[in-house]
């Protein structure tokens, strides 16, 4: 028989920056909070430690997965594999959260990017268009997606899922060493492919605080939404506001198709970077509507959102590798 859901405790799947950020997201609002990693260490960005519980387990095997989601009441799946390993891992690593979640009556808020859509250049991204991936991890994604909404349509359990652009915030490991140490050092800052292109970014704050709300409201389940953005800018905009923001002269490059192929000779998550390069050859501008209408815009303005890493990475530059 299925456990019972305790209204207070909400278990996280995944570490890295976004599950920090919801993780900070739920500790402000009094809620327990269960961790799941490999580790099972606590992670550095957390505002408090207080009423947070931290497990390894590997979330692949459906009985970890069931055990650590004992006893709650809405699960949040953060978690994903290497990048090179998403065709042979990704699938089955969150088939296995789906499992655990709905043994234990859990809700699922699930967090995705926009790979799922393919080239939609001439077109903002909404949530009605239609799957059409190109791309390896593309068609990982929607794949995925399609098996939750299939969960979610048989009854299996409750899912709802959140999706944001390319994500930027503290205790985020890439956009740190690849952006915000480089700048705060007054180093040379390469953005992908053409970044005179208008690109959405989206800060993990409030990728998370939408994530919650989603949680939160059951007309919300069902459906995908995408998260409220601050307004596009050009990814040359977005890095001369990181530069401002480290107090440094700005230093700004780009890295072609070209360059990428080159490097990812060397690194097989550049090299699965490559097929993604797309995105930032031309426009990548998403459409947020949907949630602003229904919840509120609830984005933080960009100049405010790059501060406030930039202050995060001044105080912790050993954080990006």
């Amino acid at each position: 028989m299925s456990a019972q859901p305790d209204s207070e405790l909400q278990v996280i799947f995944g570490t890295g920056p976004m599950g920090v950020a919801i993780a900070n997201v739920l500790i402000s609002k009094g809620k327990r909070i269960r961790l799941v990693n490999r580790s099972g260490k606590l992670p550095l960005g957390l505002q408090s430690a207080q009423g947070v519980e931290v497990v390894k387990a590997n979330a692949s095997v459906v009985a970890e997965s069931e055990e650590v989601t004992k006893g709650a009441s809405i699960v949040y799946q953060c978690a994903q594999p290497p990048y090179h390993q998403w065709q042979g891992n990704f699938p089955a690593l969150q088939a296995a959260i789906v499992e655990g979640a709905a043994a234990n009556n859990a809700r699922l808020v699930v967090t995705e990017n926009l790979y799922m859509y393919g080239d939609v250049s001439d077109a903002q991204m909404r949530e009605d268009l239609p799957l059409n991936p190109h791309t390896k991890k593309g068609k990982v994604r929607a794949e995925m997606t399609q098996a939750l909404m299939a969960a979610h349509q048989t009854g299996k359990l409750r899912v709802v899922i959140g999706r944001g652009s390319d994500f930027f915030g503290p205790n985020d490991p890439v956009s740190g060493s690849l952006t915000y140490v480089p700048a705060l050092a007054g180093k040379k800052v390469s953005g992908l492919g053409n970044i005179d292109m208008p690109h959405t970014y989206t800060f993990t704050k409030d990728f998370a605080n939408a994530l919650v709300i989603l949680g939160e409201h059951e007309d919300a389940y069902g459906q995908a939404w995408h998260v409220p953005n601050a307004p596009t800018v050009t990814t040359r905009q977005y890095l001369q506001l990181v530069f401002e923001a480290a107090g440094t002269t700005a230093r700004i490059g780009a890295v072609n198709r070209l360059m990428l192929q080159v490097a990812g000779l060397f690194s097989p998550t550049i090299r699965e970077t490559t097929e993604m390069l797309y995105e930032f050859e031309k426009p990548f501008i998403v459409d947020h509507s949907k949630f602003v209408n229904r919840f509120g815009d609830i984005s933080t303005p960009l100049r405010d959102a790059v501060q406030q890493t930039v202050a995060w990475f001044r105080q912790n530059p050993e954080f990006a590798h």
